[in-house]
């Protein structure tokens, strides 16, 4: 957005999420649960830890995954 000359910027972070004590309590590797739903260990990794947000069919997989809610999984 600009105001005159001065540019803000907004920092995006990732959303809060239960991915992991979901995935925890299923006794489920990060590889496993990458398996499941399409995607590299690594790519669960950086949704647990919030470094990146899935795109909204990857986050409807992983809802019905742990037979829940997006709403429920995610925090905005």
């Amino acid at each position: 957005m600009h105001l005159g000359c001065l540019t803000v910027l907004w920092a995006v972070s990732a959303m809060d999420n239960d991915v992991r004590s979901l995935r925890e309590a299923r006794g489920l590797t990060q590889a496993q649960l990458g398996a499941a739903l399409g995607v590299s260990r690594q790519s669960v990794n950086s949704i647990e830890k919030g470094k990146y947000d899935p795109s909204l069919p990857l986050a409807i997989a992983i809802a019905r995954y742990f037979e829940t809610t997006v709403e429920e999984i995610f925090h905005v």
